[in-house]
């Protein structure tokens, strides 16, 4: 395999903690969607009471990012959220969908970790929608069309009975989710063999739909986090064509190697191009945001072989 199949942008890390105009430790695990020319991104930050909050950037060009002075979305503490965000909003996806972005975020309380859905047309406005998994549910990615009618996601249970998997669902309204079947499992002394989870929100290609997923490793050191990429049916997306052997993304700079969590390329956010190119974003080692680009027709054929 090309080991240089994602091409790392010579100015990583993009975005880091010294330029975030309030107080926070960590920038990382970043949504990013592209806004009437603009590049959005949704990032998410520790604070030093070690819960987490969701904050907003912007780019002209998708390299150089500017924090707004707000942070975009901090925990609920009134209605039917505040219970299930008391401990931090982490790990944001956003998928468009027939114009509205859908934002998807894990809620942490003391009832475990649910997956939230709020939407915006502007980046500006934000509604929550609904809670739409139990615990212990993370890493939940909305396909950006439906199918027969019906929204598609992305999941993954925290289960050992079938390790870290992921699941596809479906709903009429976003609200309320079922037909759930198992896509894809960790394999067996392979590089994403403990656990794996939904990346990057799928984007559509002339073969099918891409996803870019994250595994884990267990190693005498730890875990280590790399990325790999799955190619689904353009009309059934349940249907697997192909599956990356080999990882497209591991851990190798400095920032990626040694942070807040060791080994760590995550991603949560890619932006298809019109010259056939994808940025993908990831965050390193848990602490700064990083991007680089990969052809599009290259990630299809690993899948593919």
């Amino acid at each position: 395999m090309n080991q240089d199949i994602i091409r790392r942008y010579r100015g990583n890390p993009i975005l880091t903690k010294a330029a975030i105009p309030y107080p926070v430790e960590t920038v990382h695990n970043a949504a990013v969607v592209k806004h009437r020319e603009e590049y959005i991104m949704l990032f998410r930050s520790h604070l030093r009471t070690g819960r987490s909050i969701l904050g907003l950037a912007r780019s002209h060009d998708g390299f150089h990012f500017a924090a707004d002075p707000e942070p975009f979305l901090t925990p609920a503490t009134e209605g039917p959220f505040a219970a299930y965000e008391e401990f931090g909003v982490e790990d944001p996806r956003i998928s468009c969908v027939e114009g509205e972005y859908l934002i998807t975020y894990s809620a942490y309380s003391r009832s475990g970790v649910r997956v939230a859905l709020a939407k915006t047309t502007d980046f500006v406005g934000l509604e929550r929608v609904s809670l739409i998994t139990q615990a212990d549910y993370r890493n939940v990615v909305i396909f950006p069309e439906r199918f027969n009618g019906l929204y598609a996601r992305l999941d993954r249970p925290h289960s050992e009975i079938t390790p870290w998997s992921i699941w596809i669902s479906y709903s009429p309204d976003l609200r309320y989710w079922g037909d759930s079947q198992l896509l894809m499992r960790p394999q067996t002394y392979h590089w994403d063999e403990m656990k794996i989870g939904p990346g990057a929100p799928p984007f559509k290609t002339a073969q099918g739909w891409l996803s870019i997923y994250h595994g884990v490793f267990k190693t005498m050191d730890g875990a280590i986090y790399r990325l790999g990429v799955a190619l689904h049916d353009l009309h059934d997306p349940a249907k697997l064509l192909g599956v990356s052997d080999s990882w497209i993304l591991q851990p190798e700079d400095p920032w990626e190697v040694t942070g807040y969590v060791h080994n760590v390329v995550f991603t949560c956010g890619a932006v298809p191009e019109a010259d056939g190119t994808v940025k993908i974003y990831w965050g390193a080692a848990d602490s700064v945001m990083c991007v680089g680009e990969a052809n599009i027709a290259d990630l299809v054929e690993l899948c593919l072989e």
